[in-house]
């Protein structure tokens, strides 16, 4: 055989690497490794049941109390699970929870964000300390301090602020404002807002400030201003991490319980105004019915809290998705 044969002849493959071998290149041979690995995946699992048990009893319950529900669950505005025969629905419930969420969102969302950026790249580090550190006692508040003070200080100062909405945009209908007192669902957004501010608030600074340097930089040496840094590379950096701010911030509100019971005055009506009193969320209503409840009855409840609880699956999928979607934006190749 010449030599030019023995160079195009291709060289054998490389055997298929062993179980040990594997192991080894996940790191997992020394004994540590392996219990930190065992213990790793014994977690996970342990939550996927946890959730799957969660799932099993909310349905079997709900289940019990649907058989004989001589309403529409999706669509009844009534609730009297503890009348015979039973009838409740959960439309009002829903329309409340969504709405007075997505209130939330809007006006924490921009303001947590700007706080965040102030934060990060505008404020000395004199100041920025002492804010960050505020921003941080406010999730500390528990939610029934929120709810009192919604209740006795917020609510009743926003009395003229409604009336003002109702002057500018009360022909939209959506503000219009009859009088009386302000315990509506956008009462509730607002209380909602500040209480998922430190959330949103702090996931974001963290995440603006894992910006890499080198673009900023690279960008003040071609002349860029400060907002233009952050438009061009602190922004689309951090917008994942803001979908997911936004993401723990909307759980809370959707679950939120005490501060809503405390500050709305439910009825089981839907209002085209934000401002009108009345609606009611999921959470509330729960927690304002259970002592009273018969048996039916908290099966009845423990059904309005399934549909919360895919409410909330639905909504974290989503923003899984969204983020899968923009990894360009997740900082993992900067």
């Amino acid at each position: 055989m010449d030599i030019a044969t023995q160079t195009e002849t291709a060289p054998p493959p490389p055997p298929p690497a062993t179980t040990e071998q594997q192991r080894a290149s996940r790191g997992a041979t020394r004994p540590g490794d392996r219990i930190f690995l065992g213990l790793s995946r014994g977690s996970g699992i342990v939550l996927l049941v946890i959730m799957a048990a969660i799932a099993a009893f909310l349905t079997y319950r709900a289940a019990l109390a649907l058989s004989d529900n001589t309403g529409n669950f999706l669509t009844t505005f009534e609730w009297d699970a503890n009348a015979i025969p039973p009838k409740f629905g959960i439309a009002v419930l829903a329309f409340g929870t969504v709405v007075s969420s997505i209130i939330a969102l809007v006006i924490a969302v921009p303001v947590a964000v700007g706080i965040a950026l102030f934060i990060s790249h505008y404020a000395p580090r004199k100041l920025a300390v002492p804010i960050a550190y505020v921003i941080d006692l406010l999730a500390a508040v528990p939610s029934i301090v929120y709810g009192l003070w919604g209740a006795l200080v917020v609510a009743p100062n926003l009395t003229g602020f409604y009336s003002w909405l109702d002057t500018v945009l009360g022909w939209t209908g959506i503000f219009e404002y009859q009088g009386g007192a302000p315990r509506s669902l956008m009462t509730v957004g607002i209380l909602l807002a500040i209480m998922i501010l430190p959330i949103i608030t702090n996931v974001s600074r963290e995440v603006f400030l894992q910006a890499p340097k080198m673009h900023e930089e690279a960008a003040l040496a071609l002349g860029a201003t400060r907002w233009e840094v952050i438009r061009m590379s602190v922004l689309p950096f951090g917008r994942s991490g803001i979908i997911s701010a936004s993401m723990l911030g909307l759980g809370r509100a959707l679950g939120e319980t005490i501060a809503v019971a405390t500050v709305l005055s439910p009825t089981f009506l839907i209002s085209a105004s934000l401002l009108d009193p009345g609606g009611g969320t999921f959470a509330q209503n729960i927690a304002s019915k259970f002592n009273e409840a018969s048996e039916y009855g908290r099966d009845a409840l423990i059904a309005s809290g399934l549909v919360l609880f895919l409410i909330t699956l639905l909504v974290n999928g989503a923003a899984r998705m969204i983020i899968a979607r923009r990894k360009e934006y997740s900082g993992a190749n900067a």
